[in-house]
């Protein structure tokens, strides 16, 4: 082996290192994120049902969000929700 050899791989290692460390970095990030959001859905339980309608939801699509594991972010699964409610309702009414 050469020199140069050696300063490869450790520049490899080094690569690694670093990708690992992101990786590891974004995760707590997402998972932040997702308690962050887990709070701002339970005060989401401070509104009226009339409130919550205006916004697509109901009080049982809270529950369904607050259910789900830790690491999903309850904001995306309301949202999938309220879609979800959104397409079948939109198409009910052209049905009509």
């Amino acid at each position: 082996m050469t020199a140069l050899d050696h300063h490869t791989h450790a520049i490899a290692a080094e690569r690694r290192t670093v990708a690992a460390v992101s990786r590891v970095a974004n995760g707590f990030r997402a998972f932040l994120r997702a308690l962050i959001n887990r709070r701002e859905v339970n005060r989401l339980g401070d509104l009226s049902d009339h409130e919550l309608a205006d916004i697509g939801l109901m009080r049982t699509d809270l529950v369904v969000a607050m259910r789900s594991p830790m690491s999903i972010d309850p904001t995306a699964r309301l949202s999938d929700i309220a879609r979800e409610r959104y397409l079948t309702e939109d198409g009910a009414r052209r049905v009509c």
